[in-house]
C-alpha cells in the first residue's frame, strides 16, 4: 500500500481512502465527534456523526483511543467549506488502532518552561512538535540544495571512512575506540581523504557525512557530533577560487530554502531567507582589527591575536551590516600557528585560508591546501607532527594538482539561518560531552 500524505489529499478528493497517521486532537462533541489526524506533512480532519447507527462502532474505538496513538482509517475524503484544515474531512467506515499511545511526559506542543534537557530525553516526542518537524525539513531542502548544485557543476559525491588509524589532524581532541588488537579514532573531518581524492585525480568532490570533535565544549554551537558538508576541487589559481565557489553554493541553497519555505520560516521563526549577493564583502584580519577597535573599541585578547573568537565574530557581522549591508563577510590573513599544517601559504607565510561570518558566528574554515610534497612535509615536521600523517603525507609524492576547499556544519548553518538559540535545538539527535542518549 502507498501511503497517502496530507499533502497529497486534494488528490483524492471524493474518492475512498486509507490513511494513517496519529492522533492529534479529539472534540468530542453533543452530535458529532472531530478527530485531528496528522502525518509529517500537515493534518486532516476527520468527522464521526454520532446519529448514524453504523457509526457507534467507531466511536466506541475512539472512545478508548489516547492522543498520539496511531490509526489506519478507511473512508471518504470529500469536500467541506467549513472545514479550516483544507476544506476536507475523511468520513471513516472503517478505523484500526495500530498502536496505542501511554500518557506523554510533557506536552510537546507547549514547550514554554520544558527544560531542554527533559526535551532530549524524550526527543522522538519533542521532534512531534510542528516547529522542530519543520526545522528538519528545512534543513533537508538546505542541503538537497547545496548537493544540486553540486551535482549540476560536475562534482562527485564520495563516502570517506570514519574510522581512522591516525589521531593527529588539527589541534582538536579525537575520540579513540578500540579497533581489535589496536587503536582507530573517529574521524574529525574528511580532509585527509578529500585530498586523497585531488591526488587521485578526481577534481570534484563532496560528501556530507558525520564528523566527531572530542572538545569539552558546551557552547550554544558545539557539538561531538555533527553533521560536515564538505567539498574540495582541483585546479585553482588561489583561495579566492574557493571562496566564490562556497558563494554560489550558499546562494544555491538558501534560494531552494526560500523557494519552498520562505513564508513558513517568516510566519514561524520570525526570520527572513535573505539571498545574499555577490561577492560577499572581503577583509584582512589586521584591518579587521583595526575597525573593531575604531567602531566598538574593542581589542582582541592577546592569545587570541592571529585568530577571532565568540565576541569578535558578533561584532564582525555587526561590522559587515553597518558596512556593506551584508549578512556574510569572509575573513583573510590569519597567522599560521592558528591552522592545520596543511593549509598553503605564500612566499611571505602568510596563509592562504579565510574564515567566512554569517550572523555572528563562523561557519566555514576554507583554504587553498598545500599540494607540494616538501612544502607539507616541512609543514608538518613544524606542528611536530610525525609518523601520524605519514599515510597522508604520501598522497603528495606522486603528483598533485592544486586545490582548496571548506567544510560547513550542517545543523550550525540551520541553527543561524532559523534564529535559535542553540544546536540542539537543530541536531536530530544532539551529542556533547554530557550527551550520549537517546
Amino acid at each position: 500500500m502507498e501511503k497517502i500524505y496530507v499533502k497529497d489529499l486534494k488528490e483524492y478528493l471524493d474518492k475512498e481512502i486509507t490513511f494513517s497517521g496519529f492522533v492529534d486532537s479529539i472534540r468530542d462533541k453533543k452530535w458529532v465527534m472531530f478527530v485531528i489526524l496528522k502525518d509529517s506533512t500537515g493534518k486532516v480532519q476527520m468527522t464521526i456523526e454520532k446519529s448514524e447507527e453504523k457509526n457507534a462502532k467507531l466511536l466506541e474505538i475512539m472512545a478508548n483511543i489516547t492522543v498520539d496513538s496511531t490509526v489506519k482509517v478507511k473512508g471518504k475524503l470529500v469536500m467541506n467549506e467549513k472545514v479550516k484544515l483544507g476544506q476536507m474531512e475523511i468520513i471513516p467506515e472503517v478505523i484500526e488502532i495500530t498502536s496505542l499511545a501511554d500518557n506523554l511526559p510533557y506536552d510537546y506542543n507547549n514547550l514554554e518552561g520544558v527544560n531542554i534537557d527533559t526535551r532530549l530525553d524524550y526527543r522522538w516526542l519533542d521532534l512531534r512538535n510542528e516547529k522542530n518537524m519543520l526545522v528538519r525539513q528545512i534543513e533537508s531542502t538546505m542541503v538537497m540544495g547545496m548537493r544540486s548544485f553540486l551535482y549540476e557543476n560536475d562534482f562527485t559525491e564520495i563516502h570517506t571512512p570514519k574510522l581512522i588509524g591516525a589521531a593527529s589532524e588539527s589541534g582538536s581532541e579525537v575520540f579513540e575506540v578500540k579497533y581489535f588488537d589496536r587503536k582507530a579514532y573517529l574521524a574529525q573531518s574528511p580532509q585527509f581523504y578529500k585530498q586523497m581524492a585531488m591526488a587521485a585525480g578526481l577534481s570534484k568532490i563532496f560528501e556530507v557525512a558525520p564528523a566527531f570533535r572530542a572538545e569539552n565544549s558546551n557552547t550554544y554551537r558545539h557539538a561531538t557530533e555533527f553533521t560536515s558538508f564538505d567539498l574540495e576541487f582541483s585546479y585553482i589559481d588561489s583561495y579566492e577560487d574557493v571562496m566564490n565557489m562556497e558563494e554560489d553554493l550558499l546562494i544555491a541553497g538558501l534560494t531552494k530554502v526560500k523557494e519552498l519555505y520562505g513564508e513558513k520560516i517568516k510566519e514561524v521563526f520570525n526570520k527572513e531567507v535573505i539571498i545574499p549577493t555577490k561577492p560577499f564583502p572581503r577583509i584582512k584580519l589586521q584591518d579587521l582589527y583595526q575597525e573593531l577597535n575604531t567602531r566598538y573599541n574593542y581589542h582582541i585578547p592577546e592569545e587570541d591575536i592571529g585568530d577571532l573568537n565568540a565576541e569578535a565574530e558578533k561584532l564582525t557581522s555587526q561590522y559587515a551590516l553597518e558596512e556593506y549591508g551584508h549578512e556574510f563577510i569572509f575573513i583573510t590573513g590569519f597567522a599560521a600557528t592558528k591552522r592545520a599544517f596543511y593549509h598553503m601559504r605564500d612566499e611571505n607565510g602568510e596563509l592562504q585560508g579565510y574564515d567566512l561570518i554569517w550572523r555572528g558566528t563562523e561557519i566555514t574554515t576554507g583554504a587553498q591546501r598545500e599540494h607540494r610534497y616538501e612544502e607539507i612535509i616541512k609543514n608538518a615536521k613544524e606542528k611536530g607532527l610525525g609518523d601520524d600523517v605519514k599515510f597522508y603525507l604520501e598522497f603528495f609524492k606522486y603528483g598533485c594538482p592544486p586545490h582548496g576547499g571548506f567544510a560547513i556544519g550542517v545543523d550550525r548553518l540551520t541553527m543561524l539561518l532559523l534564529g535559535l538559540h542553540s544546536i540542539k535545538e537543530t541536531e536530530f539527535l544532539f551529542r556533547g560531552p554530557n550527551r550520549l542518549n537517546p
